[in-house]
Order: structure tokens, then C-alpha cells, then sequence
């Protein structure tokens, strides 16, 4: 199941990677889960209209490091030809260009972009051939099932996609409707899979190592793309990679959890400023401390708290607490 992953000219050594996800995979939390065994990360959604507008903050999402690589940009819009433009753009950036066809956000969607465009094969099309016609890097769609119940057109989109040039498709098997409520329908991912012969990538409800070991063989996907079961938890790639091995599985140990928390914050702070790492990191935080006594508390508390100092004595009074509580 664990095995090397080529799309187009990029040769990976393994096959789980961190999906592209709005507001949360930035280059600190890229850098993490690089360091647990993600062989490619993604950028957040990146808007081309931003970026042709010359929108600071679009660029600042493509800001990366030298041991952030190989990376995907994921880019998102709804005209052919600014999405051409936009993966002209960033492909000096980065590794490979992903096109978002999936996002089910009502601000995405109401552009016209994200999942409201699975219910247009035809600019799907065009799209596809734009970008394809303008950079020579890997290029990828992530897609879902469909718009809606009844409208259900994976398959044409994805042989769209392969037809039109791209490199591999990713495929969240829910429809744009269920957003991510329900099951996702991994039998949709093997049905792709059997009839491309481009990499076909999963992605969805992956929460656990046993849930990858289980897309993996039931769909004989080749890759899988960890998002949801990723956040706070960057160790879900280094426990799929022992379980796949046959290895003992271990949850993180309070003084990982701790150093990881900490580090997480500084690099935040030291690419972003204090004031806006602070306010961001609360949301990791809370995915961090999730599960663990005291979790409600501690989230009410760093939630008042503005202050670097008193944040970073936060984080170590409740991820330390942990750790002595662990060596009892």
C-alpha cells in the first residue's frame, strides 16, 4: 500500500499528502506534517482573481521555505482564461498546480468556482486546457461526486480531466450538497480508478491509519490525501506510516505534544508576527488539546489572551500539565 507516487514529472516517495485547506495549511503547519512523513503539501486555496489584482494577501499564501518542497499550489476561480493566467502565475512557486473543483463553501460556489463548476463539463474543459496550455508543471483537479443528488458526474469530469492533460485527479467522494455530512462513498474513488489511467487520489472521512490502510485496499487508490484527520494532528502521518509497516502505533507522547504545540506557535510568530500568531494559533491549539482533561478550559482561556508571553505560558501550563500527569 505505501509506495512511491508519480505525477507527470514529479516522482514523490510515498503517497500520503496533506491536502490544500483554506485558513489552515500554511508553511508552519506544512513544515509539521512534513516532518511526520507527507511527502507533498498543498497551499491554501489560492484565488486568481487575487493574484491578477495584484492582492497582497493572495501572494502571501504562496510563501514557502526551502524545505517546503515539493509543493502544490491549489488554485481556484471560474474563467478559462484567468485560471490559465493564475496557474502561469504560481507555477514559479511551487512543484505541481492544482485546480479546485471541489470546494463546497457558499462564497466559492457563488463565484461560480470551486464545486459549481462540476455542473459545467464543458468550461471544466476549457478550464483544464488553459491551464494545461500554459504551464509545463504537474497539473491536478481535485473534484467531489457532484453538485447535488441526481447530478452525480464524477466519472465525465474526471475522464475531462485526463483527456484535457491532467497529471492525476483527486476525488472527495461526497456531493457538493452533503458538504461533510454523511459517509463518503469510497467505492466512487475505485470506480475512477478503474477507468483512468492517470494516479487517482482519495480523500475523505480519513481519520485514523486504519481508515487509510482501509481506502488504500478498497479502492486501490494510489495516493490518499489527508485533511480533516490531519488538523492538530500531524502524527496521523507518522501513524499510518508505522501501521502500513506493521510497527506498533503509539499516540503522541505529552512532552511531543507539548514541544509540538510550542514550536508550532514560534514559527508562526516568527513568519507572521506575534498579534497575528496568537490569533491564529488559537484554533490550532484547540485541535491540539482536543480530547485531552481540561480541553474546554484551556480553549476559553487562550481565546482572552492576547498577549505572546502569557499565550506561550498558556500552552506550556496546560500541554505540560499533561506531561507531568503522564509521568505519574
Amino acid at each position: 500500500m505505501l509506495r512511491p507516487l508519480v505525477i507527470g514529472a514529479l516522482r514523490l516517495p510515498g503517497n500520503l499528502l496533506l491536502a490544500p485547506m483554506a485558513g489552515i495549511t500554511d508553511l508552519p503547519v506544512r513544515l509539521l506534517a512534513r516532518g511526520y512523513g507527507a511527502v507533498l503539501c498543498f497551499t491554501e486555496m489560492v484565488s486568481v482573481n487575487g493574484l491578477l489584482r495584484e492582492g497582497h494577501r493572495s501572494f502571501e499564501l504562496l510563501r514557502s521555505a526551502p524545505e517546503d518542497r515539493p509543493l502544490g499550489i491549489q488554485i481556484f476561480g471560474e474563467e478559462p482564461e484567468t485560471l490559465g493566467e493564475g496557474a502561469e502565475l504560481v507555477a514559479p512557486y511551487g512543484d505541481l498546480v492544482d485546480i479546485n473543483m471541489g470546494c463546497p463553501v457558499r462564497k466559492v460556489v457563488g463565484s461560480g468556482a470551486g464545486s459549481a463548476l462540476l455542473r459545467k463539463p464543458l468550461k471544466v474543459a476549457a478550464i483544464i486546457r488553459s491551464a494545461r496550455r500554459r504551464i509545463t508543471l504537474p497539473l491536478t483537479v481535485k473534484i467531489r461526486s457532484g453538485w447535488q443528488a441526481g447530478e452525480e458526474n464524477y466519472r465525465e469530469i474526471a475522464a475531462i480531466a485526463e483527456s484535457e492533460g491532467c497529471d492525476a485527479v483527486t476525488l472527495h467522494p461526497r456531493i457538493r450538497s452533503r458538504m461533510f455530512s454523511g459517509r463518503a462513498a469510497w467505492e466512487q474513488i475505485a470506480e475512477v480508478k478503474a477507468r483512468l489511467s492517470i494516479p487517482v487520489i482519495g480523500s475523505g472521512d480519513l481519520f485514523t491509519p486504519q481508515d487509510v490502510a482501509t481506502m488504500l485496499t478498497e479502492t486501490g487508490c494510489d495516493g490518499v490525501m489527508l485533511a480533516r484527520g490531519a488538523m492538530g494532528n500531524p502524527w496521523l502521518f507518522r501513524d499510518t506510516l508505522r501501521f502500513l509497516l506493521g510497527e506498533p502505533v503509539m499516540p503522541p507522547s505529552p512532552s511531543e505534544r507539548l514541544a509540538v504545540s510550542r514550536s508550532h506557535f514560534e514559527q508562526f510568530a516568527r513568519i507572521s508576527g506575534e498579534r497575528i500568531a496568537v490569533r491564529e494559533m488559537r484554533k490550532h491549539l484547540s485541535w491540539y488539546a482536543k480530547g485531552l482533561p481540561g480541553a474546554a478550559a484551556f480553549r476559553a482561556e487562550i481565546n482572552r489572551i492576547d498577549d505572546k508571553e502569557r499565550f506561550i505560558g498558556c500552552i506550556e501550563d496546560f500541554f505540560g500539565q499533561e506531561q507531568s500527569d503522564g509521568d505519574r
